[in-house]
């Protein structure tokens, strides 16, 4: 039987790394709708339904330091060459254990399939849920593999007084309270270091990167 992405990343939601032993695993896409990349320490796991010995020849053309060769440039853009889909940035990967809890005080749930948050966040995730708060936004959804994944947004209008009152922290803490009984994930983009603190101020921790690559 195919190993799964899903067993892959829920080991690691729990602290159970793959092996620091240079392999780059291919392992089939849980859908169409994307591909991707996750890196850990010293191990990739690529998700594609190519052939996974021309995935592995791959990374010896990146010219760089092995381990570090599946989110260096040259194999991301000879990823989507082949495939024909488009990339988003690399992210940071973070998750968090679930809390108990609810939707934090005066959350509004958006149930309007037509607002437009709930329609970009439909683009990337099944089983949107959207909440708004004064000042920002908090989506949860299910991405690739179907893991639960959170965003938060905070509106630009009053953005830096809603910042120094902790609003990102607060509405990443939570999403670990609307979590259930699973582990919440959330990928950031490397650069915006004030979305990756306020992540990290609610008790998610950085466990890999990951490229995705959405259909063209």
């Amino acid at each position: 039987m195919a190993e799964k992405l899903r067993d892959i990343l829920d080991a690691v939601a729990h602290g159970v790394f793959p092996a620091a032993d240079g392999t780059v695993r291919v392992v089939p896409q849980p859908s169409g709708r994307d591909a991707g990349v996750p890196a850990f320490t010293a191990h990739t796991v690529v998700f594609t339904d190519e052939d996974p010995a021309r995935v592995r020849r791959t990374p010896a053309s990146a010219d760089c330091d092995p381990p570090a060769a599946s989110m260096n440039v040259r194999f991301l853009a000879a990823f989507t060459e082949r495939t024909g889909r488009r990339t988003d940035t690399v992210d940071v990967m973070t998750v968090a254990e679930p809390l108990p809890g609810g939707a934090p005080p005066g959350a509004v749930r958006i149930d309007d399939p037509g607002h437009p948050r709930v329609v970009s966040a439909l683009e990337r995730r099944d089983e949107v849920r959207v909440w708004a708060v004064d000042g920002g936004v908090l989506v949860l959804g299910r991405v690739i593999a179907g893991r639960l994944e959170a965003a938060v947004e905070v509106a630009e209008e009053g953005a830096e007084e809603a910042r120094h009152r902790g609003l990102g922290r607060r509405l990443a803490l939570a999403a670990r309270r609307l979590a259930g009984d699973e582990p919440v994930w959330a990928q950031i983009s490397p650069g915006n270091a004030r979305s990756l603190r306020a992540f990290q101020a609610a008790g998610y921790r950085p466990v890999g990167s990951q490229a995705l690559f959405p259909r063209g």
